[in-house]
């Protein structure tokens, strides 16, 4: 595998087939929620490239289901198996990358397959706007165009990765048993990234669902214009992606997770106290940008911290994304009480967390 840029275009690829999880939102993850660590075990038996070319046929089967009709069962059914596609995808996607990259620029690669996912996360609603309004009706797909558009994407996936060569490193000794997985959080570095990792999944979350409503409380704004907020976030999420990429094959991994969390906090103390527009906006700017990235180093660091162990390490740090409904849960209890300074206060508890981290960074 001497010239890697080849390899990775399946495997980027990959990436958006992971966006397309978003078609359903929150439904999805709590599908995947109970499913990363047997993926792990998984890739033991069968490989990293397997397992992720058995995520990409379930993937495209649930894609391809909403064709044939939209009643309620088959779209339960095609979410679910979006959402079981999604947690195989990434569990094991992630560590095929370490194998594809040879163990150099992990965290680099990894955000720009994160800035690939965001570009599917971005194009569904509007695929789906285009569709409801554009489509011809004799076709019968409206809306539904997008899973056909979708569809194509993740068979051009299955087939590339399916005739890429990639060597993967065979499995030492015997293959973990499920208790053996969770064990592997009594690691220091790996409790602690995957505590990181679900104060960057709660604060993501935290922001999409309060910087709407702290813009509707301070400045007095409708929910349709307060709505922004949500966008200015992901823009900013996504160009974090795109750009740290770069920056993190230039900088030291440690140097540049300073950089992100001194970004976020400056965001809470803004998101905190900020009454005028400008400041709002740049607080969600800033926090859109510094928490793009912090997904990437937390999971790089669990997995160069263990070689021998990074499909269950992996398989564990996915499920650091239950931060996503940890953190909403204090949230609304504190902006109950104090209204949503109290929501940022929860937010800034994962901050200084992140600071406490900086020290496990590695390089």
């Amino acid at each position: 595998m001497k010239n890697k840029s080849i390899y990775l275009v399946p495997v980027m690829l990959c990436f958006f087939c992971m966006g397309f999880v978003d078609l359903v939102g929150i439904a999805s993850n709590y599908v995947k929620e109970d499913l990363e660590v047997p993926t792990g075990m998984l890739m033991n038996k069968i490989g990293r490239k397997k397992t992720v070319l058995l995520s990409l046929v379930v993937t495209v089967l649930s894609l391809l289901l909403p064709l044939f009709g939209e009643n309620f069962g088959i779209m339960l059914v095609a979410f679910s198996l979006l959402g079981i596609g999604n947690a195989l995808m990434q569990t094991s996607l992630n560590p095929l990358v370490s194998t594809v990259m040879g163990g150099g620029n992990l965290a680099s690669t990894l955000t720009f397959g994160q800035f690939i996912k965001a570009i599917a996360s971005f194009s569904a609603p509007y695929l789906a706007m285009w569709g409801a309004t554009m489509v011809i009706p004799e076709f019968g797909l409206n809306w539904r165009v997008l899973f056909a558009i979708f569809l194509v994407v993740g068979i051009l996936s299955t087939i590339l990765l399916f005739v890429t060569p990639i060597e993967e490193p065979p499995i030492e000794g015997k293959p973990s048993t499920f208790v053996e997985c969770f064990k592997l959080l009594g690691t220091p570095i790996v409790l602690l990234s995957f505590l990181g990792i679900m104060c960057h999944v709660g604060i993501d979350v935290g922001t999409n669902t309060t910087a709407p409503k702290i813009l509707m409380e301070r400045l007095g704004m409708t929910l349709n214009e307060a709505a922004f907020a949500t966008s200015l976030y992901f823009i900013f999420r996504t160009l974090g992606c795109l750009t740290g990429s770069f920056f993190l094959r230039v900088l030291k991994m440690r140097t540049f997770f300073i950089i992100s969390v001194c970004m976020m906090a400056l965001s809470m103390c803004g998101l905190f106290v900020g009454t005028e527009k400008w400041m709002l906006y740049a607080a969600i700017a800033l926090v859109g940008y510094g928490n793009s990235n912090v997904f990437s180093m937390c999971f790089a660091t669990a997995l160069e911290s263990m070689p021998e162990k990074q499909n269950e390490v992996s398989g564990l740090m996915i499920m650091g994304l239950f931060g996503g409904t940890i953190f909403p849960l204090f949230m609304g209890l504190l902006s109950d009480a104090m209204g949503q300074a109290g929501a940022v206060l929860v937010m800034a508890v994962g901050v200084i967390y992140l600071f406490t981290y900086i020290k496990q960074c590695s390089r």
